[in-house]
């Protein structure tokens, strides 16, 4: 803990590793207590540990909740309070887990309990009302019956000495896995045993055509009526499944096995269905992708009845509407995540008067619940990691646990500014500045953009542990954050106004900002940086044919896009025709205008080129292929790569090195450099 003899230092790379990460809680019925899971890492065993805790709303200290397993999360309260479900792998009664199953542990002692042994995994499931039976979500084999039947596939498929891939889907990867070969997610209902006995289960969608969305499927993707009797769950009706399909919501009678469809539209894609307090009506997401495909998701309501009608209630409010929705005890409105401005917060949707509040305002609100009038948020901001509130009727905000401060404490922080400039198409563009912590005006300093993917999210008033502002600016750079045309949080007009002129107006943007920079009197025009990942790392590739060589001293591209048509073998390649207005084959002319390898020939700026070998959003091949094109043209470039991450960054001592041959990437450009500081960073 810091004191007053310890005076606060610039944080570094490494200290990341040592904030205690929170998930997203669970609160008990009462609203007296909530769990959540806490994951810390160690930089010796290259790896993290995550276990849960409970926190009172009321006041007190949290306290432990597991501590045998390594990898517990996704904890969930019962209806009746008397038990918390987790998945974990754990070893228990002399047998190890081999997939993610389900525990149950008791909040006020004991030890956790496997609920049943599910050979093909959980991972995702909600309560039933009755606080006694589970529904949950796994990958299964859709043409075989039982769950004996279920664990021998798994038994020979895990024991198969073949390691190639056979498939006739479209969609058969995502971001960094192959989607489990010949097999589909299935619901399923379980009834834990009672005195040591094995639960049973049953596949609720066993010999039918039903199942879940196969991109990340998860508990928003279905719910439970408040009775018990049915669920409602998103479901694409297409024969061949893709990534950008259009689900439909179908309800199923858990009595009579009848499914029935309650709302399906060939132009519109549904998600996020959650039944209302008594039953009858039913929110979700609507998004209208018939019109274009970056339409906003828009909340909508579903009357149940013998003829199911539904209609979008939130057309005249110009936000992306967010999972998970969560309706209010009294029916009369809808509790949704929307970001605003570079910003994402907590709001309160009106259903009578179709008018949005915010209820909790951002920084970043990552997660929430709501039990017996209490309100539990998790959110972190440009100044801090993610932390937990509690909001109770008339009451201030209470903080219900202090895991970092005494460890951010130590850290000198510098300032963030939110700024304006006049950008593309005249309209004005968003810029998040962080400043180093010993900042002062009066001295010239280095400048580093910040470029953000997407390109439909944007930076904002958050904690990034991969791309963290106050770590870079710590370095010495003032940081800029560009929410250029494309960002999400600032209406569809915005959004969309880059379709199929990719690099145009995003260029515009981070140009006008470095203009409205180099304007300050205490920037040094010598000394201006630029990187990004993802579509960002797109943005450096096509700042580098497209700006004079000089503005910008150096580049970094992380998974960066380099070329549409090699792009052809991500996991998203039905979207590019939809963003760049054509398929390659059909206007090749125009796809290679928004390519940026199409303009290697002006190439002049170093970069340093990062990839991971399992990252299948931005495929590894795109920065091997633009680090081999620099190396070509005789541009000073050098790569990092990775065989074992993926689009992002996730082991310590990986990220450790990445910072490293970061910051020693612009050091070694930096022409402000202190004479006898290294020129080049350290050979590996």
């Amino acid at each position: 803990m810091a004191t007053k003899s310890s005076k606060p230092r610039p944080i570094t790379a490494l200290d990341l590793w040592q904030f205690e990460r929170l998930g997203a809680p669970s609160l008990s019925p009462d609203g007296a207590q909530a769990v959540a899971s806490l994951t810390r890492y160690s930089m010796d065993e290259n790896k993290g540990s995550t276990q849960l805790w409970l926190l009172s709303t009321l006041g007190g200290e949290p306290r432990a909740l597991t501590a045998c397993g390594d990898k517990d999360g996704a904890p969930r309260w019962s209806p009746r309070g008397d038990l918390i479900a987790f998945t974990a792998q754990r070893e228990q009664q002399g047998a190890k887990d081999k997939t993610p199953q389900l525990y149950l542990i008791a909040p006020d002692c004991g030890e956790a309990r496997r609920a049943a042994t599910v050979a093909t995994g959980v991972e995702g499931f909600r309560w039933m009302p009755d606080g006694r039976r589970l529904v949950f979500l796994s990958w299964v084999w859709p043409e075989l019956k039982g769950a004996k039947a279920q664990a021998e596939r798994h038994k020979a498929f895990s024991e198969r000495k073949e390691t190639g891939y056979a498939t006739s889907e479209a969609q058969y990867r995502h971001w960094d896995r192959n989607l489990p070969m010949g097999r589909v997610v299935h619901l399923h209902l379980l009834t834990p045993g009672a005195d040591g006995r094995p639960g049973t289960v049953r596949d609720l969608f066993e010999g039918t055509p039903y199942e879940l969305p196969r991109a990340d499927p998860g508990i928003d993707h279905f719910d439970i009526a408040p009775d018990g009797r049915s669920l409602v769950f998103c479901f694409d009706p297409a024969p061949e499944k893709r990534i950008d399909g259009r689900s439909a919501l179908v309800e199923l009678d858990l009595r009579t096995g009848r499914f029935t469809t309650l709302a399906q539209h060939a132009d519109w894609d549904f998600a996020a269905p959650r039944y209302s307090p008594d039953g009858r009506r039913i929110a979700f997401t609507a998004q209208h992708v018939g019109l274009k495909h970056t339409m906003p998701e828009q909340l909508a309501v579903l009357e149940r009845g013998a003829r199911p009608r539904w209609e979008v209630v939130s057309a005249e409010w110009d936000h992306a509407v967010q999972a998970p929705l969560a309706w209010q005890a009294d029916g009369a409105a809808v509790l949704l995540p929307a970001e605003q401005k570079g910003r994402r917060h907590l709001w309160r949707f009106d259903l009578a008067e179709r008018r949005a509040e915010v209820v909790v305002a951002g920084g970043w609100v990552s997660a929430y619940d709501q039990a017996a009038g209490t309100l539990v948020t998790l959110a972190d901001s440009a100044l801090h990691p993610a932390r937990l509130h509690a909001h109770a009727p008339g009451a201030a905000p209470r903080r219900i646990e202090h895991f970092n401060d005494a460890l951010l404490a130590r850290f000198a922080l510098g300032r963030v500014e939110e700024a304006w400039v006049k950008g593309a198409l005249g309209e004005p563009v968003q810029v998040w500045l962080t400043f180093p912590p010993d900042f002062d005006a009066k001295k010239k300093h280095p400048v580093m953009h910040n470029i953000h993917g997407g390109p439909h999210t944007g930076p904002g008033d958050n904690w990034h542990y991969r791309w963290n502002t106050q770590v870079f600016a710590a370095q010495g750079y003032v940081v800029a954050s560009v929410n250029y045309h494309g960002s999400s949080g600032f209406g569809h007009a915005f959004l969309d106004s880059i379709t199929h002129r990719w690099g145009e107006l995003e260029l515009q943007d981070i140009e006008a900002a470095t203009d409205w920079l180099l304007k300050k009197p205490w920037v040094d025009r010598r000394r201006v940086f630029a990187a990004g990942g993802s579509y960002g790392g797109f943005m450096v590739a096509w700042m580098n044919g497209h700006v004079k060589p000089g503005r910008y001293q150096a580049y970094v591209c992380h998974a960066g896009c380099f070329d549409w048509v090699g792009m052809f073998a991500d996991d998203a390649y039905t979207w590019h025709a939809k963003e760049l207005g054509a398929w390659y084959w059909d206007d090749m002319a125009r796809v290679h205008a928004q390519s940026p390898h199409a303009f290697a020939k002006h190439f002049a700026t170093p970069t340093l080129v990062i990839h991971g070998a399992l990252d299948y959003r931005v495929p590894d091949a795109q920065g091997l292929a633009y680090y081999h094109t620099l190396k070509a043209l005789k541009v000073d470039a050098r790569l990092l790569w990775f065989p074992d991450e993926n689009h992002w960054i996730l082991k310590p001592r990986n990220s450790r090195l990445w910072h490293e041959e970061f910051f020693g990437w612009l050091a070694a450009h930096d022409p402000g450099r202190a004479a006898g500081r290294p020129r080049k960073p350290r050979a590996r």
